[in-house]
């Protein structure tokens, strides 16, 4: 490979990384419709991604459950309660009877994908700005930190099958990091030394997404989850530490409550 096919998608990749900080950075920051439909839109692409992958012979249904997706997405952020919750499952629920393989895959990675974005739209009208400035903050924590000590360290391979690149040391890099802004996070909120062990929590959901997309696409033979970030392949492979996070936050904040005292 010459130098510069090496390099040839290095301007579709800054484009579509400039797009997408541009974009979700306005939509994080103004919250209201905007967000909610930015994720449930985003919500309704992996879905099309994910049935796409598991029954290619089934591409037909993929962007009808797409579509339905995202109008689930948005009823559960408007009804909420038990009734919201289960709006996310209609999605799921009606890919699974229209597949005739895969259904298992399918459905996990389904209920993953709804109830993070889900997730995602509750953190942003239940706890504000500054704790979805946490979330992403801790995720990208995690992949920097993980890239960087993983390149310098290197050592043992995370799960060499599944992720050959990840490594232990980039692993633990990432939770040292997330803890590093859980501290800044949990000192300015006054929410006490519980922060920083969610933040390495969701520093651990976040990796976990990203290895389970990774082998979900591995089984499925695919490189990419799709094409539809020019120089990132899909949503799906740009965000699956994103909902690894946010499932990790609704998973805690379901058992110990809303933040006000400690965590």
């Amino acid at each position: 490979m010459s130098r510069a096919e090496r390099w040839a998608d290095l301007m579709p990749r800054l484009i579509s990384a400039v797009v997408m900080i541009a974009v979700g950075g306005f939509a994080v920051w103004r919250g209201g419709v905007i967000f909610d439909v930015l994720i449930a839109a985003s919500c309704g692409g992996m879905m099309w991604e994910l049935l796409r992958m598991v029954a290619p012979h089934r591409q037909g249904l993929a962007l009808p459950l797409g579509v339905l997706a995202m109008g689930a997405v948005l009823a559960a952020s408007l009804l909420g309660g038990t009734y919201g919750l289960a709006m996310l499952l209609v999605p799921v629920l009606l890919g699974v009877i229209g597949l005739d393989q895969r259904r298992g895959t399918f459905a996990g990675f389904g209920l993953w994908v709804m109830f993070a974005a889900f997730a995602f739209i509750w953190m942003r009208s239940a706890l504000g700005l500054d704790w979805m400035v946490w979330l992403v903050a801790v995720v990208v924590a995690t992949d920097v930190a993980g890239y960087f000590a993983g390149k310098a360290l290197g050592g043992p391979k995370f799960w060499p099958r599944v992720s050959p690149k990840k490594t232990w040391s980039g692993t633990a890099a990432g939770w040292l990091a997330a803890a590093a802004v859980g501290a800044v996070f949990a000192a300015e909120a006054g929410i006490g030394l519980g922060g920083v062990g969610v933040s390495v929590l969701v520093s651990m959901a976040s990796q976990a997404g990203d290895v389970a997309e990774s082998a979900l696409k591995r089984k499925m033979g695919v490189k990419d989850s799709s094409g539809l970030i020019p120089g990132h392949g899909g949503l799906f492979d740009r965000f699956d530490g994103m909902l690894g996070a946010a499932a990790m936050v609704l998973l805690v904040l379901s058992i110990w409550g809303l933040p006000g005292g400690a965590m």
